[in-house]
């Protein structure tokens, strides 16, 4: 009875111990999310180049030399974002994540509209008002429902050979994140 006794004891003294140590810990992970990291990179609505080096500003890298990665944050909680890139890459792909790092919406050059990347995010209301008057702009557009306000896209383009990297570059370079004026819409 008294080893039974002593086993409920430690166990109760185990899980307050961690308990402590959970809460304890959640500042130090706090501000460590894919989103704040990509946030940190600078003003919202603009790709930013990840560096291949293990210097960059928010910790972020891109760990893979065969692709050239860009990543921007955004939110649709008062206008539409618009994700474009123009086609000339041998390879592209882009992912658009929730705040949480869910992913919401994938896509690559194979499934485009001629091979470029032309994506409009938007809440399930701003997705509504765009169907209605569908501007001739974004009629090849694909649109994407966001669940939440605040998320971000991460772009990727393959380098397969060295001389491809300035295209690829380039690539990065020319896409673009922003927000629709939604007067244009209504």
């Amino acid at each position: 009875m008294r080893s039974i006794l002593f086993t409920i004891l430690v166990g109760l003294v185990g899980a307050a111990a961690l308990h402590i140590l959970i809460i304890l810990a959640v500042p130090y992970f706090t501000g460590n999310d894919a989103y704040t990291r990509i946030a940190d990179l600078g003003e919202p609505l603009r790709f930013y180049p990840l560096p291949n080096t293990a210097a960059s500003r928010g910790g972020l890298i891109n760990d893979d030399p065969g692709m050239r990665v860009g990543a921007c944050a955004f939110s649709v909680g008062e206008a539409p974002v618009r994700l474009y890139a123009p086609a000339g890459v041998p390879f592209w792909s882009v992912g658009v994540f929730d705040s949480s790092a869910n992913e919401v919406f994938s896509m690559n050059d194979r499934t485009a509209v001629a091979g470029a990347l032309d994506v409009v995010v938007a809440t399930p209301i701003q997705l509504n008002a765009i169907r209605k008057a569908l501007p001739a702009a974004l009629a090849q557009s694909i649109l994407v429902e966001m669940p939440v306000d605040d998320g971000y896209a991460v772009l990727r383009t393959f380098v397969p050979t060295a001389t491809m990297d300035e295209a690829a570059r380039a690539f990065l370079g020319n896409a673009g994140c922003e927000a629709i004026d939604e007067s244009t819409i209504e």
